[in-house]
């Protein structure tokens, strides 16, 4: 897919007018920033092995807000005043409809990458919002939020973010573990100089800004307590990624053996910072330790971030629910009863992610500690996604394992097997799938299926969506504040005792009910 030629120029009188393309995404991310990976420095992200075809897929989304038959449900006008359209997740929302707006922005954008790109940029929506309809949380710094709430939604900028301490003495006050954990070395008049280690900058290598916060307990320390954003070419700004599976794909195999992990790998980089330079006007909280501690909630961001996730891991649902169910026609088994309660069950669990960003889109709240008139995704939903994502997606693994079996990996090594005339014949008798489908399409299918969910790519995806809202103790526990917080803890209680007052050890305290006297055999006896 690429942008359409009668698109208006993205400057008109000195105001950008449109978000970029997928050409101008490419291009805005060819500079001097500081990847590594395999011991060598990154040339050229976009056409490095390790993150071109990853870069080609944002490239398609970026396309796609100005491509006739998918603009209009991406994007709707900004709300900044240069009269233009933005991605509609990137707007702040005031009503359910924008909810709904934004969350079919994202199912479309999500299908694009089949589900599979958790951190694609409207992830980064639902913080940059943020700075519009809750500006005064980050007084002093407000006037930065407003900046960057215009910049951000006109350009439709690509950010990652990198907001988690490493693990490495988590037992200890994150102010005595100063030499890993990013902290302010210094202040000046040009900005607060920053180092240490964040983990994990998901996408990092092919975004624009990285965003700088604090999730995790709570910090004592203000050097500690930092909430900003610096360009990916920031002068002592350095990622060091973990191993390819897009790179390993195109060494060792095709996109016929690895269409998933060649092109939609977002490679987790460890992000350091060596005394990296945050100008003033980046920066959103600094010295705030309750403010920074309480970033993700009081912002408004883990609302929002949830009904993004939500959306895209329905959509994936979606892939994966017509993967299995191809495999199983494979294999001859879809018929069993056994199997078929199985796929009812996977289909239900599509149809329960679906249903919650349903809920949470069409069930707004007003937005706590935000401008009047503005809304979030409503939390009880948003609470439920959050527990039901991390139990759900690891059970899809385990039926597709379960059923599939051995079919998983009764597969030919390469699809240059395919071409060898010496065993094509042995494949195509001994390898078809059931009812006479070829080998070929048997094996395609049963290869995606495995790099969805059995690959190297396929199970950090597993990681990924157990870990997406946090650490599972912490997960339940912000349900159950949650729940406490809205005073429905309180009406549950309420609710029982409700129940329990209609009696008592003499029997019906109410008078619309019989009491028992009349007919109960009890102490009627003497044995």
């Amino acid at each position: 897919m690429t942008a359409t030629t009668t698109e208006q120029p993205m400057m008109v009188d000195g105001k950008v007018t449109r978000p970029m393309n997928g050409k101008e995404y490419l291009e805005s991310i060819r500079d001097d920033r500081e990847v590594y990976i395999y011991g060598e420095r990154v040339k050229d992200v976009t056409t490095h092995p390790a993150f071109r075809n990853s870069a080609r897929m944002i490239a398609r989304q970026y396309d796609a807000l100005h491509d006739p038959a998918t603009k209009d449900v991406l994007t709707v006008p900004t709300d900044t005043g240069n009269g233009g359209y933005t991605h509609a997740w990137f707007r702040a929302p005031k009503s359910s409809e924008d909810l709904l707006a934004g969350r079919d922005a994202i199912a479309a954008w999500a299908r694009q990458s089949y589900g599979w790109m958790g951190r694609s940029p409207d992830y980064k929506g639902s913080f940059l919002a943020s700075l519009g309809a809750n500006d005064e949380f980050y007084n002093p710094y407000e006037q930065n939020a407003h900046r960057w709430y215009k910049e951000a939604q006109e350009k439709v900028l690509y950010w990652n973010h990198a907001i988690v301490n490493p693990p490495i003495d988590r037992n200890r006050p994150a102010d005595e573990v100063g030499d890993v954990f990013v902290h302010v070395k210094k202040e000046t008049d040009a900005g607060i100089v920053l180092s240490g280690a964040k983990v994990v900058a998901t996408g990092s290598a092919i975004t624009n800004m990285n965003f700088i916060a604090h999730y995790g307990m709570p910090i004592k320390d203000k050097r500690f307590a930092v909430v900003a954003t610096l360009p990916m070419n920031a002068p002592g700004m350095k990622l060091i990624s973990r191993a390819s599976y897009a790179m390993t794909a195109d060494v060792m195999g095709s996109p016929f053996d690895y269409p998933l992990s060649s092109r939609l790998d977002e490679n987790d980089a460890i992000l350091v910072l060596d005394d990296v330079l945050v100008p003033w006007e980046n920066v959103f909280v600094y010295g705030d330790v309750e403010k920074v501690s309480q970033y993700s909630v009081k912002s408004g961001f883990k609302a929002r971030l949830l009904l993004h996730g939500c959306t895209r891991l329905a959509v994936k649902m979606d892939f994966l629910t017509g993967l299995l169910v191809k495999a199983l026609e494979l294999t001859g088994t879809s018929d069993f009863r056994g199997v078929q309660t199985r796929i009812g069950e996977v289909m239900a669990i599509r149809h329960l992610f679906w249903s919650l960003s349903e809920a949470m889109a069409r069930n707004p709240e007003p937005w706590k500690g935000g401008r009047e008139g503005y809304v979030q995704p409503d939390r009880i939903a948003s609470m439920a996604y959050s527990w039901f994502s991390t139990q759900q997606y690891p059970k899809i693994r385990e039926i597709v394992q379960k059923d599939l079996g051995s079919a998983l990996i009764y597969l030919n090594s390469n699809v240059a097997d395919f071409h060898n005339e010496d065993i094509r014949p042995y494949l195509d008798k001994y390898v078809r799938g059931s009812g006479g489908i070829e080998a070929m399409q048997r094996v395609k299918t049963m290869k995606a299926l495995w790099d969805a969910t059995n690959s190297e790519f396929g199970s950090r995806h597993e990681l990924y969506e157990r870990n997406y809202q946090g650490n599972h103790e912490g997960v339940r526990l912000e349900i159950l504040n949650v729940t406490k917080g809205y005073g429905l803890t309180q009406q549950f209680t309420d609710f029982a005792d409700q129940f329990m007052s209609e009696y008592d050890e003499n029997g019906w305290t109410v008078p619309d009910l019989f009491g028992n006297e009349d007919v109960n055999m009890i102490g009627k006896f003497n044995f």
